[in-house]
């Protein structure tokens, strides 16, 4: 495997990215979309896993317009914490339109390095980057093949480009996977958001795993399931090599 940090130019400044990909030939890319408590040795496993599948993974810290700075201690998960009240105070300040500019700026630096095969992208994102993985579908339906919400938040909200009201209009495969426990995204919210899908004429498919909560594919995390951890890794990889 090949590792790397790469500052990606934006139009807000730099945004740093970790990139793993294979050490033989050029591989289909994939942008993996952080959750909430952001970048971290877990989410690089995470993305190392994906690359020894055969991709170049692109996993950028979100946070990098409130600085370099924005990399959290363990305290993260912890209501009360200082570490938690700190990253939450960078969170409310996320919007979909700036992370679509992201995306723009990742596939711009995919196009000029040369570290991956030319062609068909996929993104997807966990927790609030859910929602960012859907809209990026739309926004960019040229380049992005396949993307995949895990766990996301909020899928049907007010939010400008919330993905609930395009569901149809990009040209990916979709995969949306959500928890049967979840209060960032409520069964209500989710029967909602399926009579939306189905309604929409999108590809792909909305799955709810029963009996986990919202985190459950994060080997850290106290939901830890290997089960549906497992199932969302094979959902996922048969997604991208269908479609990248």
């Amino acid at each position: 495997m090949i590792e790397s940090t790469k500052d990606i130019p934006t139009r807000d400044g730099a945004m740093e990215t970790f990139v793993v990909r294979p050490d033989r030939g050029l591989h289909p890319a994939v942008l993996m979309l952080m959750d909430a408590p952001g970048i971290r040795e877990e989410l690089h496993d995470m993305a190392r896993r994906l690359a020894t599948a055969g991709y170049c993974v692109l996993l950028p810290n979100l946070y990098y317009r409130a600085g370099r700075d924005t990399k959290f201690g363990p305290g993260v998960m912890t209501e009360g914490d200082p570490e938690r009240a700190r990253m939450r105070a960078i969170r409310t300040r996320m919007t979909i339109p700036p992370a679509m500019e992201d995306v723009g700026a990742m596939l711009a630096f995919l196009d000029r390095a040369g570290i991956a095969r030319h062609g068909p992208v996929g993104v997807h994102g966990y927790c609030m980057s859910g929602p960012y993985a859907l809209a990026a579908a739309v926004r960019y339906p040229g380049r992005i093949a396949a993307a995949a919400s895990i766990y996301g938040t909020w899928l049907v909200s007010e939010a400008e480009e919330s993905p609930h009201a395009t569901l149809g209009h990009g040209r990916a495969e979709l995969y949306i996977c959500c928890a049967e426990h979840d209060d960032l995204a409520p069964l209500p919210m989710v029967a909602e958001l399926r009579t939306l899908f189905e309604a929409s004429g999108a590809e792909g498919e909305l799955e709810i795993h029963p009996g986990v909560h919202h985190g459950f594919a994060f080997p850290g995390r106290w939901c830890y399931d290997k089960p549906a951890a497992e199932r969302h890794w094979e959902r996922l990889i048969a997604l991208y090599r269908r479609r990248l």
